[in-house]
């Protein structure tokens, strides 16, 4: 099993298989519009727009999981997110990302060392060429991060 292995809908509600994605180093974030942690959706994008030429993309997942701070429909959050921060990079369905009905990617996800629920929006797992997770950031770690951008770098080798 492995990233590359599942189909998601966009947030623009097109299938897209995330195989598309294969040979390139991810960055897979549960994000949230109404978070604390929402100024960090600028630095996802500077890092996405820094990186994308080298083989690199962030890919967000809206969720409302934590604190009811993604209450928006699709079309709410698509447009906040391009308005606000200049979005760019792939943004997908809002999905459910912790507890018994969390979608199977998430599952995936979670199951990589270490293991264990996603703590809170903007938590941030590093996706290998090969569709394994290879590091786990908690949301404290901004997206400029110098341990973060260490292990992106590792990555994409």
């Amino acid at each position: 099993m492995s990233f590359h292995d599942f189909t998601m809908k966009t947030i623009d509600g097109k299938e897209r298989s995330l195989g598309d994605f294969r040979g390139k180093v991810l960055l897979v974030v549960n994000t949230a519009s109404e978070c604390g942690y929402t100024p960090q959706y600028a630095g996802l994008e500077r890092l996405h727009e820094r990186l994308e030429g080298r083989g690199f993309s962030v890919l967000g997942f809206p969720s409302n999981d934590y604190g009811a701070q993604e209450p928006g429909s699709d079309a709410e959050i698509q447009t906040f997110c391009s308005t606000k921060f200049g979005v760019k990079f792939p943004l997908f369905s809002k999905i459910t990302v912790k507890g018994g009905s969390k979608h199977p990617l998430y599952a995936f996800l979670t199951q990589a060392e270490p293991t264990g629920e996603v703590k809170w929006n903007f938590e941030k797992f590093l996706v290998g060429k090969d569709g394994q997770v290879i590091g786990r950031f908690p949301s404290s770690v901004d997206p400029e991060d110098p341990k973060l951008a260490e292990a992106i770098e590792k990555a994409l080798g």
